[in-house]
């Protein structure tokens, strides 16, 4: 299961640029905001799951945010983002690793994670999400998922979608929920995905 994962997303980034996925944003709002709300340091050690080539890491790094992590399946996706960023990729680790094998060898204050969650589709791949959060995340926990209006697919594979209800159950042992909101994410191609934004504490 794993190999197949990893080339999908191997293949994906290899084939195509960010005006030909869904998921691109020009500048990540919403997840910006809800870093910004927990009111953390700029010291503070971020991750970012599923981070491909997004552009998030180029934000929190003019904002002057200095422990950044990007962890993504498809070392092709990094690639991009290190391409991309030039000399100012130094300031970042890289991770290339499937989340549910991710062993970390750091906490984190803050585990950000746009769009990767709900591909997991079995309760295996959930349980040691959820378990690799709990030990590695000493802060908090934000997470962005189609919601229940959101797609059934993403990039060709069948997602998980979630309510505010069923998202808060999966994290309940380990993380209190703080805020949720939907939002309709316009893709490059005039389509809209809504999506459930959520953000927890670590208890």
């Amino acid at each position: 299961m794993k190999l197949d994962r990893t080339k999908h997303w191997e293949t994906v980034y290899e084939t195509k640029n960010p005006d030909q996925v869904g998921w691109t944003q020009e500048k990540p709002k919403t997840s910006l905001e809800f870093i910004h709300s927990f009111g953390l340091e700029k010291t503070a050690k971020i991750i970012d799951i599923g981070g491909g080539d997004s552009k998030l890491v180029d934000y929190l790094l003019d904002e002057g945010f200095e422990n950044i992590t990007v962890l993504d399946i498809s070392a092709k996706a990094l690639e991009k983002a290190q391409s991309r960023l030039g000399e100012k990729a130094k300031q970042i680790t890289w991770v290339v690793s499937d989340v549910t094998e991710f062993e970390p060898n750091t906490s984190y204050d803050i585990w950000h994670d746009r769009a990767a969650f709900h591909f997991l589709t079995r309760a295996d791949q959930v349980a040691k999400y959820i378990d690799i959060a709990r030990k590695s995340v000493t802060g908090y926990l934000t997470i962005g998922t189609f919601s229940e209006n959101g797609p059934e697919k993403c990039s060709g594979l069948e997602i998980k979608q979630y309510s505010e209800q069923e998202l808060t159950s999966e994290l309940k042992n380990g993380f209190e929920k703080l805020k949720c909101i939907t939002e309709d994410h316009l893709t490059p191609f005039d389509t809209k995905q809504n999506f459930l934004f959520c953000s927890f504490k670590r208890q």
